[in-house]
């Protein structure tokens, strides 16, 4: 499995139109989480991010909304935002473009948000184009395609909990937006990484913000 923990500038550069960080001049962290809701480890980060009074947002995938509205509403409830990863994780390089969208309508259903992230961090350049409405497409309005700063390696099961932690903890900077899943394949490193993540950038005198735009 390749992946890159902290994002090159070069990547960032290929695709302009996405948010891959955020300009800050305070230290403030985007903590972002993939694939939920799940009914075990959603309630678990809410839980984590309540104890420092974090705001976090939450891509989430269309039919586990639909399986778990309640839990959905718990995250809006409890102060955080929401944003869309496709109705049922959909790789953008492997389906075709029509595919692609009705999946993400057929999210939006379910998920208000403007915000949209795509699963894997996989999606071309057109498909960006057709989200952020440089060419007509059915969306009702302009995406936002929040990306990343930073990837904590939770999904990856070759890792230890520890090690996930350091990933961020060496690479986060004021600005930078982090991945994490609340999903059970990641929840092995997710409960231990989170707390030590929160716990360490509190110390260090960061907040933690939902994304605005």
């Amino acid at each position: 499995m390749l992946y890159f923990v902290k994002t090159p500038w070069w990547l960032k550069k290929l695709y302009p139109r996405c948010v891959w960080d955020i300009p800050v001049k305070e230290k403030i962290l985007y903590l972002t989480f993939d694939d939920g809701p799940h009914p075990v480890v959603t309630p678990f980060v809410l839980e984590q991010l309540k104890q420092y009074n974090a705001k976090a947002t939450f891509f989430c995938i269309g039919k586990n909304v639909a399986a778990h509205p309640d839990i959905y509403r718990n995250i809006l409830d409890e102060g955080h935002r929401v944003g869309n990863h496709t109705n049922h994780h959909l790789n953008g390089w492997k389906v075709t473009d029509e595919q692609y969208l009705q999946s993400i309508l057929a999210a939006g259903k379910y998920i208000d948000s403007n915000l949209f992230r795509p699963p894997y961090g996989k999606i071309t350049r057109f498909q960006v184009k057709l989200l952020t409405g440089i060419r007509n497409s059915p969306m009702h309005s302009n995406f936002s395609i929040i990306m990343w700063d930073v990837l904590s390696g939770d999904f990856d099961v070759k890792l230890s909990a520890e090690t996930c932690s350091q990933n961020v903890i060496r690479n986060a900077q004021p600005g930078s937006i982090v991945v994490f899943h609340d999903s059970e394949k990641a929840f092995p490193r997710l409960q231990e990484a989170l707390p030590k993540t929160l716990k360490y950038f509190s110390e260090k005198g960061y907040r933690f913000e939902a994304i605005s735009r």
